[in-house]
């Protein structure tokens, strides 16, 4: 990003004023000229390339280039608007500051302008919403600030944004248009997303023609309980519709107008099965709410292509199969070239290669060492406790701490998948509740195992994962230890194992381990570095342990 933003060629290489500060973090905004995108785009289409959405869009793909030849060939600009760290700053207002960075070489908004009274800031709104069509940028507001920075300080801030500024926003532009279509996107977490295909129509310089719909209830007007939902629509194809700008960015349904609704229009039906790869699409119930997920989703997560990337990246990470040289950059790149497309081809990729069917080592950095260590270092996953199985699997709301209570439960896979094979079949069975009484689990637990071990799909790549892997037994936990029963929790700094080998050790002693302090804590270990964890088990009176003591108790100081 640095070589990048070093090619935007009002951002100075060097400042040599003698006033300017010891230590100044410039802060400002990196942004495409709209002239400047209107040729971007135009030779975009000259190459038989896509064009941009949008400046925005343009900009952050351009700052993100991996060559800083194609950053500096793409007209940006930057404009200051604020700072962050500083050694010291002799103004007291930005005002001033402002004049500061425009002497140190650095670029400031000529729109800038002081007020003192409330009918300036209006008349200032009303000039620049005037002037916005002829800017050279997009605009959809203005910021109001308190120029003082000792007003500032005292004002402070709330949440996430400071009293001493507001932003006034203009009217969104819109357009009115046909609704042709709608289709479903799959993401990468399995959510189906409605996608309105729209008469094209120019909306402030910008030509849309698809639109987010969000969800089916969004579509339909009213939630799964049938009351009436915020912004719902009641969106049918063959509407016509207003659109907005969002932002002047993400279009929006505004409004459907209804008077000139078509005699044909019918209500959308939403799928019930993944158009990608024919999975059911469920929405969970949620037991905080009472109601149903907006959020339809696939089930089939470990065949579903939309999903695979992701997936696989899960498959391999730190506290699933950790298959050491096969990080997020290696899986995508295998999945672009076909090389992977489910956990089991990752165990068939060096049987695969040795027969010249992939050729990995054609890829650039794929020597014959590196390939040769990744090889060897998938081998070594080619046994893997249960709980790390079951993690990897990527079930939704089966985390770490889950799959490992599931392991305990049960022991080993065999018994594992009976249980599944009976929730699959009936979410009411007398395996699911015997899993809602285990404390830590629920029925939106049962719920998810039941969706993922329904689909046919998924058993069928779990199937072919087996061939080429073994699950082992988990070992279970030990119940006449000093610490079997009780809540611990680790924080700060360890030095004689790391904090996942004393979460592991404690829960083979029969302890739980927690990430938060509470009143059910019996036991707080704190290493060199402990915050907030250990001051709370101060106040609560709770037993803390230094490294040394935590072993001693563990048995492990011999």
């Amino acid at each position: 990003m640095t070589a990048n933003a070093r090619t935007i060629r009002n951002i100075p290489q060097r400042v040599e004023a003698a006033d300017f500060p010891e230590l100044l973090e410039v802060r400002g905004e990196v942004l495409m000229p709209i002239s400047a995108f209107m040729k971007l785009n135009e030779e975009q289409q000259k190459r038989g390339q896509k064009p941009f959405a949008n400046p925005r869009n343009a900009a952050a793909g351009s700052l993100r280039q991996l060559d800083p030849k194609v950053t500096a060939s793409r007209n940006l600009m930057f404009e200051v608007w604020g700072w962050g760290e500083h050694s010291a700053l002799k103004d007291n207002t930005e005002s001033a500051l402002m004049e500061d960075f425009k002497r140190w070489g650095f670029p400031v908004s000529k729109y800038n302008e002081i007020h003192h009274h409330a009918r300036g800031l209006l008349d200032y709104h009303a000039r620049m919403l005037e002037r916005r069509p002829t800017l050279d940028f997009d605009i959809d507001g203005v910021v109001y600030k308190v120029d003082r920075l000792d007003y500032r300080q005292r004002l402070g801030f709330v949440a996430r944004a400071p009293r001493w500024a507001i932003a006034h926003k203009f009217p969104a532009h819109k357009g009115i248009t046909i609704l042709k279509d709608i289709r479903i996107h799959v993401g990468r977490t399995g959510a189906l997303t409605p996608v309105g295909i729209l008469d094209p129509v120019n909306i402030g310089g910008v030509v849309v023609s698809r639109v987010s719909l969000h969800n089916e209830d969004y579509i339909k007007g009213i939630g799964g309980d049938g009351e009436p939902i915020r912004d719902g629509k009641d969106i049918r194809i063959g509407d016509t519709v207003v659109v907005e700008r969002a932002g002047d960015v993400i279009p929006q349904i505004a409004d459907v107008l209804l008077d000139k609704r078509p005699a044909d229009a019918r209500p959308y039906v939403f799928p019930d099965h993944c158009p990608v790869c024919g999975s059911k699409a469920v929405r969970e119930y949620n037991p905080r709410t009472g109601k149903l997920d907006s959020v339809r989703r696939c089930t089939g997560g470990l065949f579903c292509p939309a999903q695979a990337v992701e997936r696989l990246k899960h498959f391999v990470s730190r506290h699933a199969f950790d298959i050491d040289g096969l990080g997020e950059k290696a899986i995508a790149l295998f999945f672009d070239h076909g090389f992977i497309r489910t956990p089991a081809d990752i165990f068939t990729l060096e049987r695969r290669e040795r027969a010249g069917e992939i050729s990995i080592h054609k890829l650039e950095g794929w020597g014959e060492k590196k390939l040769a260590n990744l090889f060897a270092a998938i081998d070594a996953r080619r046994a893997i406790p249960l709980d790390r199985f079951i993690y990897a699997l990527g079930i939704r709301h089966v985390g770490e701490n889950t799959a490992r209570l599931l392991a305990r439960h049960y022991g080993d896979w065999a018994h594992f998948l009976a249980a599944m094979k009976e929730i699959a079949a009936d979410d009411r069975s007398e395996a699911a509740g015997e899993l809602e009484n285990i404390d830590g689990l629920g029925p939106v637990v049962v719920e998810a195992l039941h969706d993922f071990f329904g689909e046919p799909h998924n058993t069928e790549v779990i199937e072919k994962l087996l061939e080429e892997v073994t699950v082992e037994p988990v070992e279970q936990a030990a119940a006449d230890t000093p610490v079997a029963g009780k809540r611990i929790v680790f924080t700060g700094h360890l030095e004689a194992m790391t904090r996942d080998e004393a979460k592991a050790l404690a829960e083979r002693l029969g302890a739980k381990v927690t990430n938060s302090v509470s009143k059910k804590t019996d036991i707080v270990v704190a290493g060199p570095g402990a915050g907030s964890k250990l001051k709370k088990a101060k106040e609560l009176g709770i037993q803390v342990l230094d490294e040394a003591g935590w072993l001693k108790l563990a048995g492990m100081d011999g």
